[in-house]
């Protein structure tokens, strides 16, 4: 109990501090305190956009005194040359930062990588396409100087694929029902948090995570601003119908919603046969000569065998996770880093 009130007080504390530098930025009788942002891009066979994702993000934090910046490149096991683009933009702009996965671990795999390397005191995530343009980033974090810990950036009109986009719609509904994401935000791939909610999110180490998840889980203290979505510049997305199955079963990580709604309606099945079966008493008992139906008996074992496979094999995805869980499957293996503080400690001490 006095761990818990001690943990409580310090996150507490923690949260006054970031709002302590956020009312100094803004007052006039006070010293202007500069804080740092860091970008964190999880990047897929993106050697000819990644450049000018990087060289338009520092042109609109040149118009932002108020802020220094990081960017967090962290490339998936590209099948080009995305990497050695990273090392490049590491060379000219210092604060560029380059993580290399040994395999492809999935986007929200290489964010939870990024976010272990950032040292910001706001978090900025976008893609590496130019949909998440940089020109509406300044929207994101005007809104969480509101007092926000975690701000979505909600496209006014998406511009992805039909899949993309009925996926999106999709993830509404269930993220609301199994993940608990406020009713009135809608989430998306461009946010802004702070450091309380990094802090908080690089806690879950667990092989399979999902971001939005894991912010859900920190605060409440969750807004979205309206933006622009831009269209893809170059390439196509990289989602699959396969990665986007792969994607909403990670949900299944932070909810037991989809165990109970089979414990309902396997309550539910049970009531109907019981019912079923007080029916067929009570017509043997008023025409005792009548025959049961092959057909009907037969529909009936297939739909109630049915609801029995689905159940057992919503248990077999929950332990199989659990298994993955045990056996330290990892969340990350990083190859190689570029411009880390890391990789500086290890060159001075050679």
């Amino acid at each position: 109990m006095l761990y818990f009130f001690v943990t409580v007080q310090y996150l507490h504390s923690y949260d006054v501090k970031i709002h302590e530098k956020i009312v100094t930025l803004f007052s006039k009788n006070q010293e202007t305190f500069i804080m740092l942002v860091s970008v964190v891009i999880p990047c897929y066979n993106s050697q000819d956009s990644i450049g000018k994702v990087v060289e338009l993000t520092i042109a609109e934090f040149q118009k932002m005194p108020q802020y220094t910046y990081e960017f967090i490149l962290v490339n998936d096991d590209s099948k080009d040359g995305t990497f050695a683009k990273i090392r490049e933009l590491s060379e000219t702009y210092p604060c560029v930062r380059g993580i290399d996965l040994a395999r492809n671990f999935g986007q929200h795999n290489a964010l939870m990588a990024a976010l272990n390397y950032t040292n910001g005191d706001l978090i900025v995530g976008m893609d590496d396409d130019l949909q998440t343009h940089p020109s509406q980033m300044y929207k994101l974090l005007d809104k969480i100087l509101e007092g926000y810990d975690l701000v979505y950036g909600n496209y006014a009109k998406r511009k992805n694929s039909f899949l993309k986009n009925l996926s999106s719609k999709f993830n509404k509904v269930t993220s609301r029902i199994l993940l608990g994401r406020p009713k009135n935000i809608v989430s998306s791939n461009y946010w802004v948090i702070t450091r309380l909610v990094r802090d908080e999110a690089i806690k879950y180490t667990n092989y399979n995570p999902y971001i939005d998840a894991i912010f859900y889980r920190v605060t409440n203290h969750i807004a979205d601003v309206t933006i622009e979505h831009h269209q893809r510049e170059q390439g196509s997305s990289n989602y699959t119908f396969r990665k986007l199955v792969k994607l909403w079963m990670a949900y299944w990580n932070f909810s037991v919603v989809p165990l109970r709604i089979s414990s309902l309606l396997g309550s539910l099945f049970a009531f109907g046969g019981f019912l079923g079966f007080i029916a067929i008493l009570i017509r043997q008992l008023v025409a005792p000569s009548s025959q049961m139906g092959w057909a009907s008996i037969m529909c009936a074992m297939l739909l109630f065998f049915g609801f029995v496979l689905l159940v057992l094999g919503i248990i077999g995805e929950y332990l199989g996770k659990i298994m993955l869980c045990i056996n330290n499957t990892p969340q990350y293996i990083i190859r190689e880093t570029v411009n880390t503080a890391k990789e500086k400690k290890e060159n001075t001490d050679a």
